[in-house]
């Protein structure tokens, strides 16, 4: 229990630490946030209309004065497609069939132009009377795709592509202490392209990316469809501000994008070179040549350095403190950053003033970390192999998509980022088609030591950008965006494709720490797949399938589906199309069958006994789902060794998070609502691992921790439907730092055993004290084949049904701290039954799920006379009224724990 209230501790302090960090760390000085939100009387601070349907001019439209009684009320951040199903415009897309295009609901720009989606959005913003006498800046974080920023009457700005932060001095165009205008003229992307498929593309894959034509455009391609979201896009592709606009001030001369550069000493990594620069900015028509000093400090540290500059007027120079100029910058013995499980994830702050005169003009900070991230192809395979502070790392990562319509929050990012973390996974890829992530994201990714893989908005399946400079002004944007995170460790130019040229020399010339490839399947990095559902036997094989993809080397894309649980598929379909199952409307919601869930996931689904309802189906396709993730992630764990010619360095999950509702989900669906898939993975990607192969059957133990562990104790047992132990067998095993012991020990399953039976591993430290367990189901079916559906992992479960009932005995408690709700349930085993497959549930009283909640386990197994604690946490402001927990089970009645 004691790990549990660490392990909750920990989280909790990261939610409170780094939420809203995107503004805590954009400056020091003070900003006014002018995004969206109600006031009492229930409007809205933005306005929009269609641009075709507002008669006045840009000037009219962005002055005082100017009436905005029939404009829509507008979600901003958000996009002109997120306001009108606000406004009830249009039915929600994520339902049912409604994003369809021959549903006729909502009009896609392909068929309706581009002018259709182009739109005004307005609101009108007050300057204090303290910003009088400073510069004034309007910096907005995000616009897709082009923008016109308008201010009392004056075109200011233009924006073009998704990706760019701009920087706009509003000082001579403003009124302090009054009411002015901000209004953005938004167009949606040059080329929308269409979901029409092109004659070219990878084989099987449903030709992603529509025609190819919104390539020609720097922006989220998934947009226009791809088979892991709705097949035919977003009708508006995502045209509006999507991200932030804020306010806020400076003296004579500004600070933009600080960066430290660390530079550690080999081979013992125990000096760091710090090199600190940082822009400055003179906005002044004063032809006077400016004098000034920049003063850094990393704070707490003791480390202080200052320089004097001269600047022109307009110009923008490069203030840098190397550390042959300025010898406190060599750090000896410096706090080290590292990923999960190799070491804690230290973090430093650099804060950067500059002076004019005396007088301070402007402040930034920016947390940064010491670490080094290599990587190589010095492999028996020449695949990829990273390192990190010189100690080679395994990949256990996954590729991140966006949400679909970018109807993101705070909130949305922490619960994923807290369920990735949870789950094992140490790095982020985020795919080509996908966008660069907020602030917060990156700084969450620090704080919990998940690295990143960035690549830059370009896919084999779609054209490359038509402008390139704005494609490069994109990069350039985020790259000083995002550079100083010690979580970020690579970049690649595109998925599957080639490169625009000139941008490995622009991150060079930017960055310079990290290493790029050209695209995600070169240099080491072999092709992906299988993406949708197979035989889970097949994971056990070298090819998984058709398309050659191996366990071994580096695989960047390799994955399988989990159905959501019954409760959220209610919410994505009507009744009449959940039972018996709608194959159109299920396909819909599954990138077109994709992922063939109401085909080979429902056959496998059906190997536990044809279901009767609904909720029987969603329960047993937990089952499966859980045996997908689980079998995955452990053939993988067991491959992390060399084996003479081979060697296996790393795999990407293919895909990691849902885009949209989908009955093809994955450790969690859209709401957040985690699956079986969640805790299956977490277990089996625990730092200290004991799993078992259903090919081989033998027992492996796996250590993710940069430490050797010697006397440890292995014990595996085999009970069958009756729940009677019918073997156990235990092995004295040394774990390698950072590898596996293979096959330490061989499951004998009696010649008499049922149809259906269970394992039970326990591994035990040198003392004896369990430091990890883990639960496995089986058959005695044979193995008969990839193109079957056969074989101890998928099919032969019919006689599940005969497991006697089990019962449990529960007690909970509960409390509240820091704005937090936590409920603490234990559960025992106190019948002669193992209880196969529990659900803990955190409802509200219409019995729907309280998102996001987390608990520290689920969907888990219990043995005769066996308790588990599981520690369950949501925001109190969720908590407005008593809330249902329940727990049930397949061999278990549903039972509400605090009635």
């Amino acid at each position: 229990m004691n790990k549990l209230l660490i392990f909750l501790l920990l989280f909790l302090s990261l939610s409170y630490s780094a939420q809203g960090s995107d503004k805590n760390y954009a400056k020091t000085t003070d900003r006014i946030w002018l995004d969206s939100k109600e006031v009492h009387q229930g409007e809205y601070t933005w306005k929009m209309m269609k641009v075709g349907d507002v008669k006045a001019s840009a000037e009219e439209i962005s002055s005082l004065g100017y009436n905005t009684s029939n404009w829509l009320p507008a979600i901003v951040p958000g996009t002109v497609l997120n306001s009108l199903v606000y406004n009830k415009k249009y039915p929600e897309p994520y339902y049912g069939l409604n994003n369809k295009i021959e549903s006729n609901k909502i009009p896609d720009i392909s068929k309706v132009g581009r002018e259709f989606y182009t739109y005004w959005f307005r609101t009108e913003f007050e300057v204090p009377a303290s910003f009088a006498g400073k510069n004034i800046w309007l910096q907005p974080d995000g616009i897709n795709y082009r923008a016109e920023v308008w201010v009392n009457g004056n075109l200011l700005s233009t924006i073009n592509g998704m990706f760019v932060n701009d920087y706009i001095n509003i000082t001579d165009f403003v009124k302090v202490g009054n009411k002015n205008v901000l209004a953005v003229r938004v167009y949606p992307v040059d080329v929308p392209g269409t979901t029409m498929p092109k004659p070219w593309g990878a084989v099987g894959e449903f030709h992603n990316g529509g025609n190819g034509n919104i390539g020609l455009n720097t922006t989220m391609l998934m947009s226009v469809g791809w088979d892991f979201t709705f097949m035919d896009g977003i009708r508006d592709r995502n045209t509006g501000i999507w991200k932030s606009i804020s306010m806020y001030t400076t003296g004579t001369l500004a600070l933009r994008h600080p960066f430290v550069k660390s530079e550690l000493q080999k081979p013992a990594y125990d000096v760091a070179h710090e090199t600190i620069s940082v822009e400055v900015v003179n906005p002044l028509n004063s032809m006077d040549t400016i004098s000034g000093v920049i003063r850094g400090e990393i704070t707490g540290e003791n480390i202080v350095v200052e320089k004097p500059f001269r600047i022109l007027r307009g110009e923008e120079k490069m203030v840098t403190f190397t550390p042959e100029e300025f010898p406190q910058l060599t750090i000896r013995n410096p706090r080290l950053w590292w990923p999960v499980n190799k070491g804690p994830q230290n973090l430093y702050e650099l804060k950067l003033t500059v002076n004019v005169k005396g007088a301070v003009c402007d402040s930034v900070k920016t947390r940064f970390g010491i670490r080094e991230i290599t990587s190589d192809t010095n492999t028996p395979d020449k695949s990829r192999v990273f390192y990190v502070n010189g100690k080679r790392i395994f990949i256990r990562g996954t590729n991140w998509i966006p949400e679909g319509m970018l109807r993101t929050s705070d909130e949305r990012t922490y619960a994923e980022l807290r369920y990735t973390r949870q789950a094992g996974i140490n790095l982020v890829r985020f795919w080509g088609g996908g966008i660069a992530e907020s602030d917060y994201f990156y700084q969450l990714c620090d704080e919990l030591g998940l690295l990143i893989w960035q690549e830059f908005w370009m896919t084999g399946d779609t054209r490359h950008p038509q402008d390139k400079s704005v494609y490069l002004n994109n990069v350039a944007s985020t790259v000083k965006r995002i550079r100083n995170h010690p979580a970020l460790a690579y970049y690649v130019a595109s998925n599957e494709s080639s490169e625009v040229s000139g941008t490995p020399e622009l991150l060079k010339q930017l960055d310079g720490t990290r290493g790029y490839q050209m695209q995600s399947e070169c240099a080491g990095v072999h092709d992906g797949s299988p993406y949708k559902q197979v035989n889970p036997m097949q994971h056990y094989e070298n090819t998984a399938s058709v398309r050659g993809s191996r366990v071994d080397g580096f695989n960047p894309e390799y994955g399988a589906p989990t159905l959501p649980t019954v409760e959220i598929l209610r919410e994505m379909m009507d009744e009449k199309d959940l039972w018996p199952i709608n194959k159109e409307v299920w396909d819909y919601l599954d990138g077109n069958g994709f992922h063939l869930m109401s085909t080979m996931y429902t056959d496998l689904v059906n190997n536990y006994g044809q279901s009767s309802s609904i909720d029987e189906f969603a329960q047993k396709g937990q089952f499966v789902g859980a045996m997908n993730s689980k079998s995955i992630w452990e053939v993988w764990n067991y491959n992390k060794l060399d084996y003479g010619d081979r060697f296996c360095s790393g795999l990407l999950f293919w895909y990691h998070n849902c885009p949209v509702r989908q009955v093809c989900a994955r450790m969690w669906d859209w709401s957040l609502e985690p699956t079986a898939s969640l805790y299956h993975t977490a277990n089996a990607l625990e730092p200290l691992h004991a799993q078992f192969d259903y090919l081989k059957n033998t027992v492996s133990v796996v250590n993710d921790f940069y430490q050797e562990f010697k006397g440890y104790t292995v014990v595996a047992q085999v009970y069958d439907i009756n729940s009677k132990k019918v073997f156990e067998e235990s092995e004295k095993v040394d774990l390698p730092s950072d590898g596996v012991a293979n096959d330490v020990l061989t499951i004998r399953f009696p010649g008499d055993i049922s149809q259906v039976h269970f394992i039970k591993l326990r591994l035990k430290d040198e003392k004896g004290k369990e430091v990890s367990s883990n639960f496995y189901w089986r058959s005695n079916d044979k193995y008969e084949g990839k193109e079957t559906l056969t074989g101890p992992t998928s099919s032969g479960f019919e006689t599940l049904s005969q497991l006697k009932k089990a019962r449990l005995n529960t007690s909970y408690k509960t409390r509240k701290s820091e704005g937090k709700y936590f409920v603490e349930v234990t559960v025992k085993n106190v019948s002669g039954s193992i209880a196969f497959f529990n659900q803990l549930q955190f409802l509200n009283q219409d019995l729907k799920p309280i998102r996001p909640s987390f608990y520290t386990d689920n969907f888990f197994s219990l043995m005769p006379g066996e308790s588990k604690s599981v520690v369950i946490e949501t925001n109190a402001e969720k908590i407005t009224e008593e809330p249902v927990i329940v727990v049930k089970g397949w061999n278990v009645d549903r039972k509400q724990i605090n009635k």
